[in-house]
C-alpha cells in the first residue's frame, strides 16, 4: 500500500513523462499562472487520473480529501486540476468536506482555469450543501482581487448545473449577479454572463425579468450573450 507522498511523487513523474511543449507554451498566454505548468493535454491528464484511482480506492473520505489537498498544494497546475477532479468525480466525498477543507483547496487561484474548476467543482457544491454560507460567498464579491470576485459568480453553478447536483436557485444566483453587475472587469463580465445563462435552464423568466430591469447597467457582452441564450438557446448566434 503506497503512501500519499509516494503517490504524489509517482503522479508528478507520470505527468512529466507526458509533457507537451506546445501545451506548456499555450499556458503562458491562455491561462498564465505562477504555478509550475508541466504542459499535459487534458486527455493525458485523464489517463493519469485513471491510473491513480485504483491506488486510492482504499482511502477513507478524510484521506481522500487530504490527498486532493496535497496535490493542490504541490503548486503544479496539473496536480491542482487532478486534486479538484478526484473530488468532483467522487460525489460521496463532497459532503465530507469541512469549511477548512474548502478554504485550503482555495489555493493558487490566479488564472481562469483554476478559478472556474475550483469554484464550480468545490466551492459551489459546498455552498449548496451548506458547508459554507451565503455570507462567505457575498464577502467574495467585495474582494479587491477580481479572481475572488469571479469565484462568487462561478459558485452559482453549484446551484444551477445538473452535473453539480443543482436543480436551480434563482434567489441566490441573482443575489450574486446583482452584487457584481456593475463590475465591468472582463473576467467578471464573462462569469456574470455564464451565471445568468446557466440560470435560464431552470428559470428563464426570472433571467428575462433581470435583464429587462438592469439592461442599461449590464456590459455589452453580458447583454449580447444572455439575450442570445434566451432567444436562441445559444451563447452566440449562428452567422
Amino acid at each position: 500500500m503506497k503512501s500519499s507522498s509516494e503517490l504524489i511523487t509517482e503522479t508528478i513523474e507520470a505527468l512529466n513523462s507526458l509533457a507537451n511543449h506546445e501545451r506548456k507554451e499555450l499556458a503562458k498566454t491562455y491561462y498564465p499562472t505562477k504555478m509550475k505548468v508541466i504542459g499535459v493535454i487534458n486527455p493525458d491528464v485523464k489517463i493519469v487520473i485513471k491510473q491513480l484511482k485504483p491506488e486510492i480506492k482504499h482511502f477513507n473520505p478524510k484521506q481522500n480529501i487530504q490527498f486532493s489537498k496535497d496535490l493542490v498544494h504541490t503548486d503544479i497546475f496539473e496536480c491542482q486540476q487532478i486534486g479538484y477532479e478526484l473530488l468532483e468525480k467522487n460525489k460521496k466525498l463532497l459532503p465530507h468536506l469541512s469549511m477548512l477543507d474548502v478554504e485550503q483547496l482555495d489555493h493558487n487561484q490566479d488564472n481562469w482555469v483554476s478559478v472556474d474548476t475550483y469554484s464550480s467543482y468545490i466551492l459551489g457544491v459546498a455552498w449548496r450543501l451548506g458547508i459554507i454560507t451565503d455570507l462567505e460567498i457575498l464577502n467574495k464579491t467585495e474582494s479587491s482581487n477580481f479572481w475572488i470576485r469571479r469565484q462568487a459568480l462561478v459558485a452559482t453553478l453549484g446551484w444551477n448545473q445538473k452535473a453539480r447536483g443543482g436543480t436551480g436557485n434563482t434567489e441566490k444566483t441573482l443575489m450574486i449577479c446583482m452584487k457584481l453587475m456593475d463590475d465591468h472587469h472582463d473576467m467578471i463580465n464573462k462569469a456574470l454572463s455564464w451565471a445568468l445563462r446557466e440560470l435560464t435552464k431552470t428559470d428563464r423568466n426570472s433571467v428575462i425579468d433581470f435583464m429587462e430591469e438592469y439592461n442599461d447597467r449590464l456590459h455589452g457582452r453580458v447583454r449580447r450573450e444572455v439575450w442570445n441564450k434566451v432567444n436562441t438557446g445559444l451563447k452566440n448566434p449562428i452567422l
